[in-house]
C-alpha cells in the first residue's frame, strides 16, 4: 500500500499531460490558415497519422461525465453529422499531398455506438478507403455495454478493429442510480464474450473511484467482478468533481462524494486488487495485463501517449475529426468548435472548424518531451543546454520528490522510483514550465486532483 500522508501531500490539481502545454494555455480564435500550413508541412515526410473521431451522441445523461457529448433519441442527427465529419476529412486530404498512412484509428464520444453499425461502415469505409491502412495498425473504439450489439462488434471488427473499450465506471446498483448510468455486470459479461467470440484481441474496461456513494466495499465488489473477466487493459480514473465545467455534475448531493482521505483508500484498493491479479501498472491511471501490448510496448521502451491516453504507436500526427476534436503535430495543437452548432457552421462552409490552439516554441517541444519520457518510460535526461532553466524553475520541486523516494536526480538525470510511478502526474508538473513559472496557477481551479 502507498503511504496515506504522501497521497495526501501530493494530491493537488495537476494536468492528465496529454499534451504540453496543457489545454489551458491554449489560445482562442487561432489561425485557420497558419494552422493549415503547418499541418501540411509537418504531415509530409510522416510516418503515417492516428485518427481520433468524436462521436458525440448519447441517449441519456450520465451525471458524472465531463466529455462533450449531445443528449437525444432522435437518431436522425446521425446521417447530418457524418455528412459534416467526411466534408472534414475532404477538407484535410487538400492538405495531404498523398493518401494517409492510418496506423491508429480510434473512436471516442460520448457513445460511438449510438450510431448504427450501418452508419459506422459508411463513415469508416469512406475514410479508409481514401487511405492506406498498414498490416500493423491499431483501431479501437469507446463501447457502452447497454447499446453495443453483435452487429456492431462485428461490423467493426471486419473494418480492422481488433481492440475495444467498455465504459464500466461502477457495477454498484446504488451508485449506478446516482450517476445515471444503469448497466448489470451480466451485460458486461456478455458484451466481453461476444467481442472475444468474434476476435477482438484486446477487451478493456473503464473505472472510475471517488464517484458518489462509493465505498471500500463497493469498490472491491467491483474489482473483483471485473476481474473476474480478465479485461486486458484497466483504465482506473479519479473522477474529477468539475460542476464549473460539466453541469450534469451539479445534479450531485456533493455530501455523498468521498472524502478526500476516502478517496485515496478507494484508490489504494483498487490497485491493490489489480496487481494482486497479474497486472501491472503502466503509469498515469492505466494496467494491463502482461499479456497486452500496452505491457509490451511499455517494457520496450516505446510506449507513447497523445490526446487518446497510452498507446502502442508513436506518432507525430493526430488528426481530430468531429465537435470538439483535437489534432496535434509536431509544431503545434488545435481544437475544434466545441459545440455542433458552430461545428456544423464552419464545415458547412467549407471551413475547418478551428476553434482555440497552441502552436509550440523550441522551448515547449523540450519540455514536452521530458514529460512524454517521464510518463511512458519513467526517466529523462536533460540537455545541458537546457540546465540553467532546470535549476531556476525546476529543481526545487525536483529536489522535493527527491526527499519523498519518489525520484533520483542525479546530474542531469531523472529516474522515477517504483514508489514514485503512483507519482507520476506530479513528476510531470516538476517539469511544467507553465506551472513552475507561475506559481498562482496552482491556486486555480484549472485541473483536477491528482487522486
Amino acid at each position: 500500500m502507498i503511504d496515506a500522508a504522501l497521497l495526501e501531500k501530493y494530491n493537488v490539481p495537476v494536468p492528465r499531460y496529454t499534451s504540453y502545454p496543457t489545454v489551458p494555455i491554449w489560445k482562442d480564435g487561432i489561425a485557420v490558415r497558419e494552422w493549415e500550413e503547418i499541418f501540411g508541412k509537418d504531415y509530409k515526410g510522416g510516418k503515417g497519422i492516428s485518427l481520433y473521431i468524436h462521436l458525440p451522441f448519447c441517449e441519456s445523461m450520465c451525471t458524472y461525465c465531463g466529455c462533450n457529448k449531445k443528449i437525444t433519441t432522435n437518431h436522425s442527427v446521425e446521417e447530418e453529422y457524418i455528412k459534416a465529419l467526411l466534408e472534414e476529412w475532404r477538407l484535410y486530404r487538400e492538405l495531404m499531398d498523398e493518401k494517409p498512412v492510418i496506423r491508429e484509428l480510434h473512436l471516442g464520444g460520448g457513445t460511438p455506438t449510438f450510431f448504427s453499425p450501418e452508419n459506422l461502415e459508411k463513415l469508416l469505409s469512406h475514410i479508409l478507403g481514401d487511405s492506406i491502412v498498414p498490416a500493423d495498425h491499431e483501431f479501437s473504439f469507446e463501447g457502452h455495454p447497454n447499446n453495443t450489439t453483435r452487429e456492431h462488434l462485428q461490423q467493426l471488427y471486419d473494418l480492422g478493429f481488433r481492440r475495444v473499450s467498455f465504459g464500466i465506471q461502477d457495477n454498484d446498483p446504488e451508485v449506478q442510480r446516482v450517476i445515471n448510468r444503469i448497466q448489470p455486470v451480466e451485460q458486461v459479461e456478455y458484451v466481453t464474450k461476444t467481442a472475444r467470440s468474434i476476435g477482438y484481441k484486446s477487451v478493456n474496461y473503464d473505472l472510475i473511484y471517488g464517484l458518489p456513494l462509493q465505498t471500500v466495499k463497493s469498490i472491491s465488489s467491483t474489482a473483483l467482478q471485473i476481474i473476474a473477466l480478465k479485461p486486458d487493459r484497466i483504465a482506473y480514473y479519479s473522477y474529477a468533481h468539475v460542476p464549473w465545467t460539466s453541469r450534469g455534475q451539479r445534479l450531485f448531493d456533493e455530501h455523498d462524494l468521498p472524502s478526500a482521505s476516502e478517496k485515496m483508500q478507494l484508490y489504494q484498493m483498487g490497485r491493490k486488487i489489480f496487481l494482486e491479479h497479474g497486472y501491472y501498472d503502466i503509469g498515469m491511471d492505466h494496467f494491463s495485463l502482461p499479456t497486452d501490448d500496452l505491457y509490451k510496448a511499455a517494457i520496450a521502451g516505446v510506449l507513447h501517449r497523445n490526446f487518446m491516453g497510452y498507446t502502442t504507436h508513436p506518432g507525430d500526427i493526430l488528426l481530430g475529426l468531429g465537435v470538439s476534436a483535437i489534432s496535434s503535430t509536431k509544431s503545434a495543437f488545435a481544437q475544434n468548435a466545441k459545440t455542433i452548432h458552430n461545428y456544423y457552421n464552419d464545415v458547412n462552409r467549407s471551413q475547418l472548424p478551428i476553434e482555440k490552439g497552441y502552436f509550440l516554441t523550441e522551448e515547449d517541444k523540450q519540455f514536452g518531451a521530458y514529460i512524454l519520457d517521464i510518463s511512458c518510460r519513467g526517466k529523462t535526461t536533460v540537455r545541458e543546454v537546457d540546465m540553467e532553466i532546470v535549476r531556476t524553475y525546476c529543481e526545487d520541486e525536483i529536489k522535493k520528490l527527491e526527499a519523498d523516494g519518489l525520484v533520483i536526480w542525479k546530474g542531469r538525470e531523472l529516474t522515477v522510483t517504483a514508489k514514485g510511478r503512483n507519482f507520476t502526474r506530479n513528476i510531470c508538473s516538476a517539469f511544467d514550465l507553465y506551472i513552475q513559472r507561475t506559481k498562482a496557477n496552482k491556486e486555480k481551479r484549472i485541473f483536477s486532483n491528482a487522486i
